[in-house]
This record gives C-alpha cells, structure tokens and sequence, in this order.
C-alpha cells in the first residue's frame, strides 16, 4: 500500500495540568517537557508542534524559565508551534458561561502577545461539549473545532457541522479512532512504521474519503517530542504539521449537521460521575463565579470609583484555572482536590472584597443605624431581605412609609456577668472596642462596674475615668457587667430599584406602609406554609406536598434516598447487589417561624445507613468486576431540612444538612413529578437544554442519563431551583438530585458500568466527602412550559444585598437609585463590566422565539461587540432585536 502524502503528522502533548499528581508536580515534568520541545524545535526546522490549545502550558513554564519567551514567540510567529486558544482546557459543565468566555479571552488575548493563538477550538478530552460551544467560537471569530467526546453515533465522517441553538454553525473536526491520540504508536517500532502506517490508513479510510490527507494526532497525555521525527515522517512520504494547518479554514458546506450538546457515550466514555463527586467544590465553585460575575463586576462598574483591575482579574485568574477538566471535575487525587479549592476561595475572596468595598462606599451615604439594601438583578425587586438592626422601632424608608418587617431573632444583650477584679476588665478593652462592639457608656453601682456597648461606636470613652473611679470605690466593686444595646435579626419586605439600592432605618413612619406582603403573606399552622402562591404541608414521612396556586399537586416531594455507590470519581457503579434506604426510622417537625414574611419549619428525619461497603477486587478474568455488598454495620445519621417559604415568592427554599459518617454510597433528593414528562429542560452555560429520558450508548460505559444542571432544571411541572451545577437523572417519573456521592478511588481498575480504568486506581479517601454536608435548593411547580423558571432562579441565587450604614447618625436616607435596567421577554443578563469608558454587558435570549431587549441608564450610545470586546457596529439599546438563544455582548456609555 501506497501512503505517501496520505497523513498528515501533527506532534502534539495532551497536558493534565494537574490530575493523579498535583499542579507543582507536573509543572515540573511540563519545564522539562518544554525544555526538550525548544531545543528539538530550533535544531529539527521541520517539527512543528501542538501545544494542546492551552496557554497554561505556556505561562506555567514561563514563570520558571522566562528568559525563554522570545524563543516561544519566534516559533509561534513562523507558524510550528501552535498555542491557544483557550487559557486552560476547561470542564464545558461544571462552570458557568461566562467561565467560559473569559477562559478564551484570556488565552487569546495572552496568545497575541506571543505571535498569535491557534484559530482552533481545541477540546480533545472534555467530557462532553455544551450546546452553545459553536456560537461561543464563532463570537471570539473561530470558525473551526476539534471535538472527541461525546460525538453521537449518527456522525459516521471525520467531520460535521456542529450547529449551536441559535443557529450558529462551527466546522468540527473529529477525532475517531483514538482520539487526540489516534497516531501515538505510529513510530514506536522503527521496523513497523510502514505496517502501522497502512493499518493507520486503512482505519481512517472509514471515516473519511479519498479527498484529503489522514490526521495523525502524534502524542498522548504529558508526552514529549520524538527527535529525528521529521525524517520518520519524510521516510514515508506524509507531513508535518500543527493542527491548524491540518484543519486550514474550511467551511461547513455539505457536512452533516449534528444540533446542541454533544453528550453521546456512543464514540467515546463521557464519564458522567465527575458531576456529583467532590460535591463542596462544585458549590464552591457556583458560590464564587456568583460573587465575581452577578456581584463584584457589575456593583463596581456601575456604583464603583476606580475600576478594580488587578483585583478582578485575579479573580477570574483563579476562576479560569479551576475550571480545568481535571479540576473542578473533582477526578483527580485528594492534594489536586485541595488545590483547585484554594484557588476557588481565592476567586471568591477577591469578588467579596471588591463587593465590599463598592457597598462600603455606598453605605458611607447612609446613616448609622440604617441599612443599605442592594439589588445585584437588572430588574426591580420587592421582596424579603434579611438585616440586622438595633432596637424594637418599625423600620422606614426613605420617603418615611413603614416597610413590613418580621422579627425573627433577638441577639443577646447580656454579654458577661461574672464576679472578678474589675482591672481584670481592662484587658479585655481596645480602644473603644470591647467584646466586637464599641463602649457607648460605663456606671459603677451596687459593687458592679457595667459596660454598654454597641455596634455603632458614640461619645469618647477613656478608660483612665474608670481607673479612676474604681480607685475611689476602694475595693468595692467585685463584679463585672457588658449589657449590649438591643438587636434584632429582622426579614423586612423592600422595594428595590434594579442594580441600585435603597436603605431603611428603624423610626416611626409618616406615610403608608410601602409595599404591602400581598395575599395576607405567609403563615404556618401545625405543619403547613402557605403564602397564597403555595402551600407545603410536611406528611408523617417528612416528605412535602406542594400545591401551587393553579391547583398543581405534588406530593412526596424531597424524600431522602440513600444506595450504595462501589464506582470512582468518573463513574458511579452500584453494588451488585444494593440496598436502597427508602424510609426514615424517626421524624420530628417543629415550627422555627410562623410569618407574615418568612414562615419556616425544621423536619429531622433519622435513618440508619451502611457504614461502608465491602469490596474485594477480583483476580482472575472468570470474575472480572469487584464484588461488593452492603456492609451490615449502620451508621444512625439525621437529615436536618429547614423549608421555608416567603411573601411573595412561588417556589419553597430547602436547606438539607446532614453528617456524613459513612462511605462508597450516594444519597439523592426524589421530587416527584406533577405529571408524565418525555423529556427534562436543563439550564446552562447560557441556554435551556431538553434532554431525552435515556442516554445513547455503544462506546464502553453504561449511559447513566445523570446529566448536569446549572442553575435550575424542570420536567413534568416541578422545577428545581439550584445554587450550584447539580446532577440530576428522571427515573420513574421522579426528578432525582444527587446531594452527595462518597467514593474511595480515583479510578477502580474494574468499575461494573465501566470496562476499563479511566486513570490510575489510586485510593482518595477525601473523596468519600465525610463531615457536615449542607446543600440549598428550592423546589417550584409550575403549569405549561418553564418561562416563568429562569425569573424564580434568578431571584432564589441572588440574595439582595443588607449593608450597615456608617455615615453620621444625622443624615437622612438617600433616595433610591437605579443603576441599569434589563428588560425583555426571556432576555437575561450574564454579566456586566467596564471596559475602558464603556460599560459592557452580556445578554442571553433564552426564549426558542426571537425577541427584543431593552437596556435603561444612564447612557447615550449603545454597540455591538465580540467576546473579546471588540467593537462591532453601533446599536439602540432602548431596541434590540435577539435571534432566538442569542448570545450579545452590547457596550453602553
């Protein structure tokens, strides 16, 4: 067989920045990788190189070797070796989308400095694609992807049209027969390169035609370059070079077409389980990109001074680096584990600093002893914000109308009684500060010298004057008092102008109370909450019923399931044979708050849970999965859930906590349906996915259909209201979410629904996540389709905003003040940022219909950009037409 010029070599390294070793581990193998990739480079001027599409290659050898940028540029500049686009080579799901979006910015952008970044949406080992992926490329001027996993068995060629749901079509390159490993073994044995070569062509042949060379994708995962292998390849008659220049600019024209996301296990395993293990740093994750994207960022630039740069992109800095296939998965070893959520604290650190220093800038115009309220959403808000106040007055606003309020805790006022040496106290005292708050007062009577403090500090306190009068008493007083100023945590319905603030203060109102609870609010009696938008009544199981207004039913909702889990971080496997925990041992409910605003039930259910597993890995191939059984031995464990309903709100908030004491298991929250559904509708990475009730198999693993949800998922009437990505699965006409799965192993060498290892099987026992678990969510029937979900998402993830005044206590309020307003049917906003004098917003048209959005503030022109912030051409921002699941970025000034 003839091969000459029939394959196109395209030397290459896959690089896990971090996996079964940690980040600083493999960095040291990458130095030495990147060493030998110069050096090979500048003395072969043949070899051309593919730097695995990621810039984190490149800035984490540079931080060792910096002397050796210019290197770098020159081989990236003549075209041999390829970087970027992406910073790191991400998780599509287990981020947001705007994750994404900065991911490729950064990269192209560093890219651009070093010669120019690889024009290839490189995403050779994601465990599945999101469906927005096409438009996402195409927005940052990327025509081409180069995809493995997830493919579904319906493409049969090397290439597709890979279309988004607004209609956006990338070309996708893909990567069958091995993956971006297909031609690893090409030259490994000297004097079979020709055999393998025609194998090679022979297999390729399938999925391709004669019309063009084979694409060899030369390397595998942390692989180096191969010296001499220019001439190996010459000796065949192929060629050289980076995966770019393979793929050149080809369109989309007479491709099939394949729609959404790519989460087939038909090609290739997609490894589903990686979206429950390690569950903290998933919401940890959730916590921070909420904190840096719908807080920070838009609070700084539309209410900040100087635009916190440094601060911000440290943020998404660490952000970006988190999000890495192996990182936020949670796949790797339990040191990785501890590292990516370091960086997640990090990122979520920074955006609560530059929050705090916008609001605290804010709060400098509000009195001491009122409070300032945020609203972090492009659309007014009236609803329940929680605060702290002093004394027992109303509250009232600024146009001094009584604001509706619910005390629902009283701080304690007595700090310390106790006999001792009044000097003694003195030690205590800093300054003014004593205990965390401020001493506003001091008297000596009866043998007791008494401190009264409080939050806000008053007159000048010197503690010679006590000294002094303790001196007087000669001995008399033997006993020391801190009486607090009174307190309250108060629930309080506001009126809150979009991205703007408002604030309220104890006094006596002049005006009419200002709004109204609606519907007489919410109360609870015995075991039920009811708002008069739904009803909770809390059965003898612990379970829920929820009845929305329209008469929609759903009972048995939140019941615990508890079953064993013998898979690894990639793949849940259950035991052969299981044994499901279904039913509490005990129940206990009490009332924590009974309205109008806030009404609140606490449900303790008891269960008895194995302790663990008992695995034996089998030997021989007549027994080739582990054998396991459910031990014996239990572990008594409660489920703490507070359900809480509040005025005004048609969804019911749930905090489950629980001690996980026990190992190799999965615990799920069931939520019946209201009615049969075919199909779910999951949000994220900015669109609403409908999915199937079964996955498509063929490749290996068992198509589990646990999928991904973002920040809400629906089917059949019921919508969960998520704060973090959240597996989910329908099985049985119940919505199924995962709240913990515990595994002992990064990957088992036998996995039952999965034949081979996806990585070494190395133990990870933090993995088995134990200690105190404790997960958000809110549960929403609804009728019809799942419009009026994005809104109650939106309003369950962003806590408006409760800040102490610190101005002087004789200022009156400040009026409201509305920052930017976002209006238009099924339009959301991302994110929102300065950019230069320009402010820079991305919107989403999550709606299958096109439509129109509206943008209000204080702005006279208005538009259009790419991703990465490039002008595009000028639009009216009080008009904008949206295509249907278009994503825009639109500037404003």
């Amino acid at each position: 067989m003839r091969v000459t010029q029939e394959i196109v070599v395209v030397p290459h390294t896959h690089w896990d920045r971090e996996w079964y070793e940690p980040f600083q581990r493999f960095r040291l193998r990458l130095v030495a990788l990147m060493d030998e990739v110069l050096d090979t480079m500048e003395c072969e001027p043949d070899y051309h190189f593919t730097l695995d599409g990621q810039l984190a290659c490149v800035d984490d050898y540079l931080e060792v070797r910096p002397e050796n940028r210019d290197r770098i540029a020159a081989l990236v500049e003549a075209g041999r070796l390829a970087i970027g686009p992406w910073q790191i080579l991400l998780d599509e799901f287990l981020c947001s989308g705007e994750t994404i979006v900065r991911n490729l910015e950064l990269g192209m952008d560093r890219a651009d400095k070093l010669g120019g970044a690889m024009p290839v949406g490189y995403l050779p080992d994601m465990f599945g694609h999101t469906a927005q992926m096409p438009q996402i490329l195409a927005l940052a001027g990327l025509t081409q992807a180069c995809v493995y996993r997830g493919v579904p068995a319906s493409v049969v060629t090397d290439a597709f049209a890979w279309v988004a749901p607004d209609g956006t079509a990338v070309r996708a390159q893909y990567l069958p027969a091995g993956g971006y490993g297909n031609g690893a073994h090409l030259f490994e044995a000297p004097g079979q390169v020709l055999a393998r070569a025609e194998t090679f062509v022979t297999t390729m042949r399938r999925w391709q035609g004669e019309a063009k060379p084979l694409l060899a994708m030369y390397g595998t995962d942390h692989s180096a370059p191969v010296r001499g292998l220019p001439e190996m390849v010459a000796s065949l008659g192929a060629r050289m070079d980076t995966l770019s220049g393979y793929i050149g600019a080809q369109g989309t024209e007479g491709l099939p077409r394949v729609h959404g996301e790519l989460r087939s296990h038909a090609r290739a395993n997609i490894l589903p389980g990686v979206i429950s293990v390690r569950a903290h740093v998933k919401q940890a994750m959730g916590r921070a990109e909420r904190m840096v994207e719908r807080y920070a960022e838009p609070l700084a630039a539309l209410w900040g001074e100087a635009w916190p740069e440094r601060f911000l992109d440290m943020a998404w800095w660490r952000l970006i680096d988190a999000s890495g296939h192996d990182s936020v998965t949670g796949c790797g070893v339990d040191e990785t584990a501890q590292q990516v959520a370091a960086r997640i604290a990090e990122a979520e650190h920074l955006g609560q600093a530059v929050r705090d220093m916008v609001t605290s800038r804010l709060a400098a115009a509000v009195p001491s002893g009122a409070v300032l309220v945020v609203n972090p959403s492009p659309f007014p808000r009236t609803g329940v914000v929680l605060m702290d106040v002093a004394g027992l007055d109303p509250l009232v606003d600024a146009a001094g109308r009584a604001v509706p309020a619910q005390t629902l805790e009283y701080a304690p006022t007595l700090l310390l009684d106790e006999e001792m040496d009044p000097r003694l106290a003195f030690t205590f005292i800093h300054g003014t500060e004593l205990y965390g708050q401020h001493i506003t007062g001091w008297s000596i009577a009866d043998g007791v010298l008494v401190f009264r403090v409080a939050r806000e500090p008053a007159a000048a306190f010197d503690v010679a004057e006590v000294a002094a009068a303790l001196a007087e008493a000669e001995g008399a007083v033997t006993r020391v008092r801190i009486v607090a100023e009174a307190r309250r945590t108060v629930a309080a319905l506001v009126d809150t102008p979009a991205l703007g603030h408002t604030s309220v203060r104890p006094g006596r109102p002049s005006g009419p109370q200002s709004p109204a609870p609606g519907a007489g609010g919410v109360r609870a009696e015995g075991q039920v909450l009811d708002n008069g938008l739904l009803r909770v009544e809390v059965a003898a199981d612990g379970t829920l019923t929820l009845t929305g207004r329209d008469g929609v039913t759903i009972a048995g909702a939140a019941r615990i399931v508890e079953g064993g889990d013998v898979g690894d971080t990639y793949n849940h496997a259950p035991p052969a044979a299981d044994r499901l925990v279904l039913a509490p041992e005990s129940v206990e409910v009490s009332v924590v708050c009974s309205g109008p605003l806030v009404a609140a039930l606490d449900v303790h259910r008891g269960y008895a849970w194995p302790r663990g597993t008992d695995v034996t890995e089998a030997d021989g191939p007549a027994d080739p999965l582990p054998a396991a059984a459910r031990t014996a031995a239990v572990e008594h464990v409660t489920v703490a859930t507070r359900v809480e309903l509040r005025a005004g709100e048609p969804f019911v908030r749930l905090h489950v906590e629980f001690d996980n004491r026990c190992a190799d298991h999965r615990v799920r929250l069931h939520v019946p349906l209201a009615e049969p559904a075919a199909a779910s509708f999951a949000e994220g990475q900015f669109a609403v996915v409908e999915r199937a009730l079964t996955a498509e198999g063929g490749c290996g693993e068992t198509p589990l259909p646990t999928l991904p949800a973002s920040s809400w998922v629906a089917a059949g009437g019921v919508a969960a209201l998520l704060e973090h990505v959240t597996e989910y699965e329908l099985v049985d006409d119940e919505l199924a979410l995962t709240l913990l799965r515990s595994v002992g192993y990064l990957s088992r060498n036998r996995n039952a629904l999965r034949p081979e290892p996806a990585g070494p099987q190395l133990p990870t026992p933090a993995a088995q996540s134990r200690g105190p678990r404790s997960v958000r969510l809110a549960l929403m029937p609804y009728t019809g389709t799942w419009a009026a979900v994005p809104g109650a998402a939106e309003v369950f993830r962003h806590d408006v905003l409760a800040v102490p005044g610190t101005g002087a206590a004789d200022l009156s309020l400040p009026a409201p003040a509305t920052g930017l307003t976002v209006k238009g049917e099924g339009v959301v906003m991302t994110s929102l940022r300065r950019r230069d004098e320009w402010k820079e917003l991305r919107l989403v048209a999550l709606s299958g219909a096109d439509t129109v959005a509206t943008i209000e503030g204080d702005f006279t022109e208005g538009r259009r950009a790419d991703l990465r912030g490039r002008p595009g051409e000028p639009v009216d921002a009080a008009r904008l037409p949206l295509r249907a699941w278009e994503i825009a970025t639109i500037q404003v000034r």
